[in-house]
Formats: C-alpha cells, structure tokens, sequence
C-alpha cells in the first residue's frame, strides 16, 4: 500500500483513533487503512490519561456504552493473558450525606431495568460486603454494593473522614493499562496492513476522493482517501473545519499529580476513591490574603465542586498514587504542550486531604518523585461523545470522548468502525451519534439532567 493512496485515513493515534483502526483491521478486514499523527502514538491526551475504567453513567444509554467498552477490554484482557494490566477494585464514590436521595435515583437510573439485581444494600452491622482485597477482575462482583452509616464504613475503610455516610461502590470497575493497549492495538493490525505516518494535517479538499494535505518530515505531501475517520481528540473540531463542518464540542484542560507515598497514606487495596462533596479549601489567614490579591486565584477561596480523585498506581506493591480534580470548567483552544497551575498539586492534595487525612502530612511537603500533567477534555455540553457519520459525506467520527477516553476507546472504536462498514451496531449507538441532535426529547432530557457522569 502507497501511504499517499489508501482506503481509509484515520486522524489521530490517540487510545480513540488505534482503536477505530483495530477493529476497522482485525474485525473488518480492512487493510489499506493509513493513521496519521503529528506526535507518536497514544501520546498528548492519551499519554495523561488517569487509566480507569467505570460501567456506570446516570444514564442508561452511556452505563451500556462503557458496559460494551469493559465487555471488549475484558476480552482483550483474556486473550493477552492481561497484558493491559486490567484490575478491578471498583470506584468508590461517598458523600457526608447521609439522605443522598437525587445520586441514589442516578444510580438506579443508570443501571435501568437490572437496578433491582445490581444494587445492594449495607447497613448497621451487615456483614454482606465484600471488601475488595484482591485487584483480580476475573473475580471481582458485578453490581454496586450502596453503604449505609458511618460506623459501617469506617469498619471498611478507616482512613476516609470519620464524616462519610454514604459510600457507593461500583464493582465492574477499576483501572488499566493505556499505554499497553494501545502497543497491543497497534502490534495486532500491523501485519493486516494498517500503517501509521508521523504527520500533522494541514488541509482537507474532495473531489471524487478526499486530498488531505499533510506536513511529514518538513515537506508537504497529499494524501488520497476514500474515508476519513476524524479521531483527532483536541483537535477534532479543527479538522473538520478543514471540510467545512463545524462540531458542537469544546476543550477543557484538567490536571493531575502523582507522586511516591513514601509515608503509605493511602491503603494499596483501597479502590479508587472519589469526594463527591463539594469543599471550601482551608487555607491560613497569610495564603489567604496571597490568594484574594491574585485574581486568576481568588477563585479558590469560594467553595469548590466535588470529585476529588484518588487511587493507589502500581499494584499492591507499588509505591505511586494519583490525585485527580476536574474542577475547571473554562474552555480553552487544545494546543500540544498545555500550560499548567503550578499551584494545582498543593490544591488537590489540600482537597484529597479532606476524605483522606494522612495525606496532610505531605502539605507543603510533597516528595521530589512526583510528576504533574494534564490534558485536555474534549466535550459536548452534554459530556456524550460524538461516534459514527458526520455530516459531510464519507467521514465519520470517534470524537469528544471527554474525561472517558481510555474507558470508552474500545467500545467507541468499535462503534465507529462498525458505521464505516455499514455493519449493524447495538441499539444505543444511534444516540451516541451526531444524529441525537435531531431527538429533541433526548436532548431535553439531557438539558434537565442534574448529572454528566463527569467525575
């Protein structure tokens, strides 16, 4: 295959774009299939991805698409004797709330007619939960074990604030291997034919075929398709200005930090643990006054959203942990190289501190093994991605995969390839497409919701 003639040009080789080619190769056949990137592969967002994995969503329709996701990395998973690294400690979402009636309708809604079957209930002295001890996914239960009362919890997990009331643990839930993913992804369709090219796409024209022109190794070069998949995460909305669409989705840069818990604040086997509650961050008076007479901080004296992220990184014997909070709702223009809140690491560790007390004794200490990133969130306002036909004729998109990239690659990809194909898909994938805008009661529905899932 000439790598300026091929079948179908798929943008970006990020988790989203190998995995729309993975399955365009290895279940459809397709062999003159060329990605192209301006970095390597599985880098800029995908390279800062915090590697965990959910199959619940407030809404039904999502809970099935990252069902779907974990039901195809699950496979992968068994194939590669888990190469990828699959784990399956649940995400553990609690509040101080003791009557969180508006999160608990969410989950019901969420897991839809098997709510009944999913959902159990802990309290006072029930000895019915299953701690997770062991990260094995092959093992782990299904469902969502819902605990009630503090003393309940804090007989599981005494380190969280003796102030949580409420604890929800999703069990088909946990964390992976990106990085090896996407290795395994591209290792597999290599010798199907699929191809990768460094290049950064400077311009799209149709004819009778696409022409997009590429920047590779400082010269221009055109390249000629049949179908382009635009799988450019960030910069989605950018390339399909260059065929003259517009997409409804925007970026928004979220940060994280990891570092060596030296100290062991944080239990191995803990799973990962998310703050629901919103927080007013204790400062002292002198930070204070630093804080008011800045205004681009300023904001951090006000009270904050909640889900603040926290999990061990490593296995059990592993040292690292990772502290996430997508507390920035700013849309920003993505650019390669983010610039970050040097600030941020002491902010969401002052916040992780709240739910987990033994983290405060790295406040103004945090270890020189640390490492802060970030990336940028591509999103509809209704945090839904955008899979399947654009508008213009003979493109399609695996786009706008938020906060949920890694989570949701697998299953998008799937999709995606399955609309380029013509092949049938399962029945909630018409929605995840951009034809949901036309389904004004979805949309109202999505408009009133309390949640986005973002997490």
């Amino acid at each position: 295959m000439k790598t300026n003639d091929v079948e179908i040009l798929v943008i970006g080789a990020g988790m989203a774009g190998l995995a729309t080619a993975y399955y365009l190769a290895v279940e459809h056949k397709r062999s003159r299939l060329l990605i192209v990137d301006e970095g390597q592969p599985m880098a800029l967002t995908s390279a800062q991805s915090g590697e965990n994995y959910r199959n619940w969503w407030p809404h039904p329709t999502m809970a099935a698409f990252t069902d779907h996701s974990t039901d195809l990395m699950e496979d992968i998973a068994r194939r590669t004797d888990n190469r990828i690294h699959m784990t399956r400690r649940g995400y553990l979402l609690v509040t101080r709330d003791d009557q969180p009636d508006e999160l608990l309708r969410q989950l019901h809604a969420g897991y839809g007619a098997s709510a009944s079957k999913l959902i159990r209930e802990h309290e006072g002295t029930s000895q019915t939960y299953l701690p997770p001890l062991s990260a094995d996914w092959q093992t782990a239960p299904d469902g969502v074990d819902v605990l009630r009362g503090h003393d309940l919890i804090q007989r599981y997990y005494p380190a969280f604030d003796k102030e949580v009331a409420t604890a929800l643990h999703i069990r088909r839930a946990g964390d992976i291997s990106g990085q090896q993913l996407g290795q395994y992804m591209l290792e597999t369709m290599r010798p199907l034919g699929a191809q990768f090219q460094q290049a950064r796409v400077v311009g799209i024209a149709r004819t009778d075929r696409f022409l997009v022109d590429v920047i590779a190794d400082g010269e221009r070069q055109t390249i000629k398709a049949d179908i382009i998949v635009n799988a450019a995460g960030p910069f989605a909305a950018n390339i399909s200005a260059m065929h003259g669409e517009k997409l409804p989705m925007h970026n928004v840069l979220q940060q994280k930090i990891a570092f060596v818990d030296r100290n062991r604040a944080v239990d191995r086997k803990m799973p990962f643990a998310i703050d629901l509650d919103g927080q007013t961050l204790a400062w002292s008076p002198e930070e204070r006054e630093v804080l008011a007479a800045a205004p681009e901080l300023a904001r951090l004296l006000e009270p904050m959203p909640g889900s603040i992220h926290c999990r061990p990184d490593g296995g059990d014997h592993g040292q690292w942990i990772k502290l996430g909070w997508a507390f920035n709702s700013d849309p920003s223009e993505p650019t390669r190289e983010p610039e970050l809140n040097p600030y941020f690491p002491e902010i969401v560790l002052r916040a992780a501190s709240r739910l987990q007390p033994a983290l405060r004794q790295y406040l103004g200490a945090l270890p020189r093994d640390r490492v802060h990133y970030g990336g940028f969130y591509p999103m509809t306002k209704e945090n839904w991605p955008l899979i399947g036909a654009a508008r213009t004729s003979s493109v399609f998109l695996t786009a706008a995969l938020s906060g949920y990239g890694t989570m949701s690659a697998c299953a998008a990809g799937d999709l995606c390839a399955r609309a380029v194909v013509g092949a049938p898909s399962p029945a909630f994938a018409g929605v995840l497409s951009l034809a949901r805008y036309e389904n004004t009661g979805l949309m109202d529905e999505l408009e009133s919701a309390e949640s986005r899932g973002l997490l």
